[in-house]
């Protein structure tokens, strides 16, 4: 008999107060817990656990795993050679952990067709701290000095858990990405949580994994609950990631 109850956390439960992901909701896919807050322990736990918070304003904080899992794997990251002919000749530059609140505040910033956004004021204070304190990332693509895409996510032993990612000009977010699979591949990183599926990560590499695949690729590669903070400093011309393979 499949599950029909999420479970209710209070700010005063400890961390780990989580039910098995396994108990998670079919319908809709993945919602597992609602409550609790967005402190750093919790959050961190959150990941270690195949879980995420993704919740709109005026909701309880509701926490997710979903069944199939998109990841995408550094080497399988796919741009076209139009692409790569435009990232080759452009000017972008691409810079790691120099601006994270304006590529949070970007990805929060609202996008046609959506009336809101799920990047609550809340959750831009969440990941804020978080960098902070050495665990999420951000990815910024620069064109004469202006910020044109970007990425964040958590990186917690040898993997990535992506948040968000924006493109201010066409390209933008898919830089991003190249530089992120560049950083993680030589770092030996095997996969990127991408969360949920869509098609345009699909056509970018993505594949979905089951929930039982995705328990052992955490078991697996999340171990120690270490940060990762071997990120190049400065800004880097984007076209040397054509030479690098991506």
């Amino acid at each position: 008999m499949s599950n029909t109850r999420i479970a209710w956390l209070s700010p005063g439960d400890p961390p780990d107060a989580f039910p098995p992901i396994e108990l998670a909701l079919v319908e809709p896919d993945g919602l597992l817990a609602a409550g609790g807050d967005l402190s750093v322990a919790r959050l961190l736990e959150a990941y270690r656990r195949g879980i995420f918070p993704w919740f709109d304003a005026g909701q309880p904080i509701l926490w997710w795993s979903p069944d199939p899992r998109c990841v995408l794997s550094p080497t399988d990251l796919h741009l076209s050679r139009r692409f790569l002919r435009t990232l080759r000749n452009g000017r972008e530059e691409v810079s790691y952990n120099h601006a994270f609140e304006a590529v949070v505040a970007a990805c929060a910033a609202p996008r046609e067709g959506q009336p809101g956004t799920w990047i609550t004021t809340e959750m831009q204070n969440a990941y804020v701290e978080l960098h902070r304190l050495g665990w999420a990332h951000s990815i910024e693509v620069w064109r004469d000095d202006r910020l044109v895409g970007g990425l964040y996510g958590l990186a917690i032993d040898r993997l990535f858990f992506a948040e968000s990612m924006f493109s201010g000009e066409t390209g933008g977010s898919k830089i991003a990405l190249a530089a992120l699979c560049a950083r993680l591949e030589e770092h030996g990183f095997p996969l990127i949580d991408c969360q949920v599926a869509s098609a345009h990560l699909m056509t970018l590499g993505a594949r979905l994994l089951s929930r039982r695949e995705f328990s052992a690729a955490l078991a697996n590669h999340v171990t120690d609950g270490q940060r990762f903070d071997t990120w190049p400093s400065g800004r880097h011309p984007a076209r040397e990631l054509t030479e690098s393979g991506q």
